[in-house]
């Protein structure tokens, strides 16, 4: 059952990633939407640590999990990188880890 959990939220969570920074993406060239994306998801994470198992298998690892995507943050810094972009490909890095963990400690704070 809670394989189920997992899959009905990754269902959600990865066409919402999608959507989310395809939207953005019509505005800019950077990668705005990815951010928003994973410090939603750092957030989310913190506000469901402690909940319940099925709330976490449907909410933080299916849900989350989907919608926050590792990858594609590392291939933005390393294409700005390529493009000699080194002040973007470092703002990335800093302000995404920075925002990231600062969302997660509000999410458990809130929790």
């Amino acid at each position: 059952m809670n394989t189920l959990y997992v899959i009905l939220g990754a269902a959600v969570g990865a066409p919402a990633r999608f959507a989310l920074d395809q939207y953005i993406r019509r505005f800019t060239t950077k990668p705005y939407g990815i951010f928003i994306v994973n410090i939603l998801g750092s957030f989310l994470l913190g506000m469901t640590f402690k909940s319940s198992e099925k709330i976490n298998d449907l909410l933080a690892i299916g849900f989350a999990g989907a919608f926050t995507t590792w990858s594609t943050f590392m291939l933005d810094i390393y294409l700005a990188f390529e493009l000699k972009r080194y002040r973007d490909a470092a703002a990335n890095l800093i302000l995404s880890l920075g925002f990231g963990l600062i969302a997660a400690w509000c999410g458990l704070q809130l929790a």
